[in-house]
């Protein structure tokens, strides 16, 4: 079978092997290791590997290079009107020697490749739409026009689009599905320590506006000021780190919030294992992996009601669903902190649920989607 994915994923080549965005590409080696041929659309940029990113487990790869383009601005239009034909061409001749087109979505590459795959109406095909499928929750028109091509079945035939959580009234194209980090093998029971000693959070993420990290500073704060023993541990880099050093340091949370940048998996990893909590304000996710990379070890979550959180915390069972309102938030908080037996059976039931979702079931799930 030869394998074609489009994606806006921006790649890296070093010492003959394609990195890209870690999880992005440890998912993708689970779907590799049932195709034969693989064919890769995407921008290809001149850097070095960071702890964040991985390569592909995959031998021989004919990796098609395009521009990066976007029309976030005048000038960025003006380049993107002159690039997307040749970007648009190049698609179209790897579509039509693919057996299986794999789209990931939304990004302007996805765009790209819905239009596209109109023009293959008997090809295998499948998409992953990583974003927020809510069709109620307001999102960039580039987005929701990629939703609705996806799901219109005049235009999108002999495809399976993945997304997150179950949605009413969807077309039978539309697939709920989920992802996965952990496998079976890795499943373990975590002690955590006592809410008498430290309490620990970790935010895990982008340092961006849109995950809002400040706003995970604001709670430990409060927390801190009602006299809570309190600690809050960010990984990842962003635009947003010199502000929240500035806020760090202005407000002397040194000791309560520290900024460990990025980390590889097995760090980020032994540190939900020993965080109580874990902790996303984002303004919009498809399966926040943080959320339930934490709630496998363990972590309560309090994350905000966005796309398929609500589910994942079973609205509120087991987790706190933050209603981005400071004094609210540190009240639901507080009361778990207060009673540990509280904050153990949401730890449990936070388990149980992710602990179904291993890396062994996404590939059972994988190869029903890739037989012909």
């Amino acid at each position: 079978m030869k394998f074609a994915v489009i994606t806006h994923v921006k790649h890296i080549k070093s010492e003959n092997k394609y990195f890209g965005y870690g999880p992005y590409v440890r998912e993708m080696n689970i779907w590799l290791k049932h195709v034969d041929e693989l064919i890769i659309v995407a921008p290809l940029q001149k850097s070095v590997p960071s702890a964040i990113d991985d390569h592909y487990n995959y031998k021989k790869i004919d990796f098609r290079v395009v521009s990066d383009f976007s029309f976030t601005n005048f000038r960025n239009s003006l380049y993107s009107f002159f690039k997307v034909p040749v970007i648009f061409w190049s698609i179209f001749w790897v579509m039509k020697k693919a057996d299986h087109i794999h789209l990931r979505c939304p990004g302007n590459m996805g765009l790209l490749g819905c239009l596209i795959q109109i023009l293959f109406p008997n090809k295998i095909k499948t998409a992953k739409y990583a974003g927020n499928w809510d069709s109620c929750s307001e999102q960039p028109w580039t987005y929701n026009l990629q939703k609705r091509i996806l799901s219109n079945r005049f235009l999108t035939r002999n495809m399976k689009v993945l997304v997150y959580g179950e949605w009413e009234n969807q077309s039978k194209n539309i697939k709920p599905f989920f992802t996965a980090t952990y496998s079976q093998t890795e499943k373990r029971v975590i002690e955590k320590t006592s809410l008498d000693s430290i309490i620990e959070f970790i935010f895990v993420g982008s340092l961006v506006s849109g995950k809002d990290p400040m706003y995970a500073v604001r709670l430990i704060q409060k927390l801190v000021e009602k006299g809570k023993n309190v600690v809050l541990n960010l990984y990842g880099e962003g635009k947003e780190r010199i502000f929240l050093e500035r806020y760090i340091k202005e407000n002397q949370l040194e000791n309560f919030v520290v900024l460990h940048g990025n980390q590889n998996k097995e760090i980020v990893k032994k540190a939900y294992q020993k965080n109580h909590f874990v902790i996303l304000p984002s303004r919009s996710e498809g399966w926040p992996k943080a959320i339930a990379e934490g709630m496998f070890w363990g972590c309560v979550p309090i994350a905000t009601k966005v796309s398929c959180v609500p589910y994942m915390l079973d609205y509120g069972n087991r987790g706190v669903l933050l209603e981005m309102d400071l004094s609210k938030d540190v009240f639901y908080i507080e009361n778990i902190l207060e009673d540990e037996n509280v904050f153990k059976d949401k730890s449990i039931l936070a388990v149980q649920w992710s602990q179904k979702y291993t890396s062994d079931l996404f590939e059972d799930e994988i190869k029903k989607l890739l037989v012909k």
